[in-house]
C-alpha cells in the first residue's frame, strides 16, 4: 500500500512539475503585430534642459540630427531659412543631420525640454538675433 501511495505521489509531482515548467516557458503575451525588436541605444544621448524665459541657444547643427520634446512651458525653434515656430507641452520637433537650427524658451515662459541626440558632434555657429528670435524675416 505504501508503494502504491509513493508511486501515486511521485506521479502527481511529475504531472504538476511538468505543467509548471510548461507554464514558465510560455512566451509573454503578444504586444506587437508584426516584427518589432529592441535596438541597441548606445549611440543615443538624452538630457533635460531648463531655459529661463527668453533664453535660447545659438545657431547650431548636429551631425546626426536632434529630437526635441517640450516637457513644460513654451519652446521657440527655427531651422535656417524656415519660419520660427512655437511648441507647447507634449509637442516635438525633429531636426535632420547637419541642419542649422536654434531653440529656446518663449519670451514670457520658462521651458523644460528633453533633447535626444543620435551620436556625432555639434557644430556651434553665431548667436540668434532678436529679429530671428521674434520670427521676423531679415
Amino acid at each position: 500500500m505504501k508503494r502504491i501511495a509513493l508511486v501515486l505521489w511521485l506521479a502527481l509531482l511529475t504531472v504538476v512539475s511538468a505543467q509548471w515548467i510548461g507554464y514558465a516557458q510560455q512566451p509573454e503575451a503578444p504586444r506587437f503585430t508584426g516584427t518589432s525588436v529592441t535596438m541597441d541605444g548606445k549611440d543615443l544621448s538624452a538630457a533635460r534642459r531648463h531655459f529661463d524665459a527668453g533664453a535660447r541657444s545659438y545657431w547650431h547643427s548636429h551631425d546626426n540630427g536632434q529630437l526635441l520634446l517640450v516637457e513644460k512651458g513654451r519652446m521657440r525653434t527655427a531651422k535656417r531659412g524656415q519660419t520660427m515656430k512655437e511648441l507647447g507641452p507634449g509637442e516635438s520637433d525633429f531636426t535632420g543631420p547637419t541642419v542649422q537650427h536654434w531653440h529656446g524658451a518663449a519670451p514670457t515662459q520658462d521651458l523644460v525640454q528633453i533633447n535626444v541626440g543620435f551620436s556625432g558632434g555639434t557644430k556651434w555657429l553665431e548667436a540668434v538675433t532678436d529679429d530671428e528670435y521674434a520670427g521676423r524675416k531679415k
